[in-house]
């Protein structure tokens, strides 16, 4: 056996559990565990500038690709109070994270030490495990244990605090010996499965909700595989957008009371089965329960049985992990198209394709100050299918997910169910540090951009390139929006007469300015006919000097954006497409 530091030891389970990606801010009760990693060499750190924004790099890292584990370190007291909005978006989003704090020695625990914090029972409501380590001799198995939750059932995050002087004490520790813990994860039995798929066939008009869950397991191929076996229309949720892409003849859009599509809603009320795979009711893609399940039955399929019912109670239930149901379902489906006993829906997928085909938003506005929706037309064009997209919340990421449009798993990056404002560029560097040399394209509105705008200064320190597109409306558009019941605008205006930069015209904030301040580029748009110019200068602009690219897109002030109550009553502000013309970027041209 060797003898080593803790911090040595715990450095060496992180190479060999595969996560050697930090992102995070040394202090004085870490150092031993920055020195540990100095040491090692192994494990690539990347300095933030707040430590909310490096729990969101890791974040947005462990979203970047399947087997990803972002690891988030700071120190005593406010560094892990500031991590729990990172550690939040994780868990209520299902991904695994690593929060790693340092803290005061154990003995002064009760004594109200300088920056000493009870961070374990804050942060337990919001990870699957959040621990102060009393003892040196724990470390291992605190890591070891960590590593097992992350992966095991429903994937979340872990919080390890480790008092300075459990850091430096040294214990026996034989790395070679040690191996990770086995992954627990249900699996749906066959005669679960063979039941699921008797439902559907019962069913005329059957839909497969996927939700991410499947993005979650890696098995968005087997999805893919699993509809067209049985020539099933797919609604993907919004975590689960991208696991079939979007041009796919049996993606049917996306349902929901703002994140959807038209024609998605449209199909989803017409079916008569759902089965739910990987995901969870959540309210935003049901609304009202009474109109979301009447006249359809449905089967739900979730890793985590308590999932089971919570929402509302299916006509059958079975927890499972989403790629082993995926692999069951696709292994009877096989055996029952064989044998001819697989029901026609030719007629069903045709209706849906129709609506897919006729049912679009207009896109193509040519005012000055811009419409959002002409912003993401321009965004279909510039943006080739392998792009990811990373959005967070607001009438920003609300008419992105109706308007742009997604061709793969992990390519749609977003705290779904969280939202927190600020969150969209630092997940979007955690993402380029998860996709290295791959097109990353942020979209924020000018609210959650200016959140942690200091983060810019990171992506250019590091060289992580990628565009931002930022549309200014100077408001909290969906807070505005949400407030027209009280006869309230005003109350939220970020706007103001900023004499120092007049070129704002009352938008406020110089977004220019600061991100060159940060060492950035930057680039601002006010017409409809310069986008395309500006999105191919900004991809210049990335190539040439490696660091995150903002392009500001001037807006009207107010854009109402469709939404409503119930999946039957979405509220259209604005005109509908009534020519190709009007929707030129939508994946089925309407016919005129």
């Amino acid at each position: 056996m060797t003898k080593m530091r803790t911090v040595d030891a715990a450095i060496a389970i992180l190479e060999k559990e595969g996560a050697t990606e930090a992102f995070g801010l040394p202090g004085a009760a870490i150092n031993p565990f920055y020195s540990a990693m100095r040491a090692h060499g192994g494990i690539r750190h990347t300095l933030a500038r707040h430590v909310e924004g490096a729990s969101h790099m890791a974040d947005g890292f462990s979203r970047a690709a399947d087997g990803n584990i972002g690891i988030c370190i700071g120190t005593s007291g406010p560094a892990g109070t500031d991590m729990i909005t990172g550690l939040y978006a994780a868990w209520a989003d299902s991904i695994p994270m690593l929060c790693i704090t340092g803290q005061a020695p154990v003995a002064k625990l009760h004594k109200e030490d300088f920056q000493a914090v009870d961070i374990e029972s804050i942060a337990k409501p919001v990870t699957k495990m959040a621990m102060t380590i009393l003892e040196p001799g724990q470390v291992p198995g605190a890591f070891q244990k960590a590593f097992q939750l992350m992966r095991s059932g429903r994937p979340g995050p872990v919080l390890l605090d480790l008092p300075i002087d459990v850091q430096m004490a040294e214990i026996e520790f034989d790395i070679d010996t040690y191996e990770p813990l086995p992954v627990e994860k249900p699996k749906a039995s066959r005669k679960q499965l063979e039941k699921a798929l008797d439902m559907l066939a019962a069913g005329e008009r059957p839909l497969i909700v996927a939700g991410g869950g499947i993005i979650n397991a890696g098995a968005s191929a087997q999805l893919v595989e699993l509809a067209e076996l049985l020539n099933v229309p797919v609604i993907p949720t919004l975590m689960g957008w991208g696991a079939i892409p979007d041009d796919h003849e049996l993606m049917a859009g996306m349902v929901g009371l703002q994140t959807s599509h038209r024609y998605g809603n449209e199909s989803f009320l017409r079916s008569d089965f759902v089965i739910g795979i990987g995901n969870r009711w959540a309210n935003r893609h049901t609304g009202g329960l009474d109109t979301y399940t009447a006249g359809r039955k449905f089967v739900h399929i979730d890793i985590e049985p308590t999932q089971i019912g919570r929402v509302f109670s299916p006509d059958f239930g079975i927890a499972s992990d989403a790629g082993a149901a995926l692999d069951g379902l696709l292994e009877i489906a096989r055996e029952r198209q064989a044998a001819g006993t697989l029901p026609d829906y030719k007629g069903w997928v045709a209706e849906c394709a129709e609506r897919k085909a006729t049912l679009h938003r207009k896109t193509h506005f040519d005012n000055v100050p811009m419409k959002p929706q002409r912003v993401y037309e321009e965004m279909n064009k510039a943006f080739g299918k392998d792009t990811t997209y990373v959005s967070t919340i607001g009438l920003s990421q609300i008419a992105g997910a109706q308007m742009l449009h997604v061709f793969g798993a992990r390519k749609w990056i977003n705290a779904g169910q969280a939202g927190p404002l600020g969150w969209t560029a630092p997940a979007a560097l955690g993402v380029v540090r998860g996709k290295p040399g791959e097109n990353v394209v942020a979209l924020s509105g000018d609210y959650d951009f200016q959140f942690m705008i200091e983060e810019l200064a990171v992506g250019a320190q590091f060289n992580l390139p990628y565009i931002h597109v930022v549309v200014n409306n100077s408001y909290l558009g969906l807070i505005r929006q949400s407030q027209r019941g009280f006869n309230m605008d005003y109350h939220v205006s970020l706007g103001f007469d900023n004499i120092n930069s007049p070129e704002t015209e009352g938008y406020g904030v110089d977004h220019i300015k600061v991100v060159e301040g940060l060492g950035c580029k930057a680039i601002r748009v006010t017409s409809p006919e310069d986008m395309p110019a500006a999105f191919d200068k900004a991809k210049a602009l990335m190539g040439e000097f490696q660091v995150p690219v903002v392009v500001e897109v001037i807006l009207e002030k107010v854009t109402n954006i469709s939404m409503g109550l119930e999946i039957n009553a979405v509220n259209e502000f604005e005109e509908l497409a009534a020519t190709a013309a009007d929707a030129p970027t939508a994946i089925l041209a309407l016919q005129d």
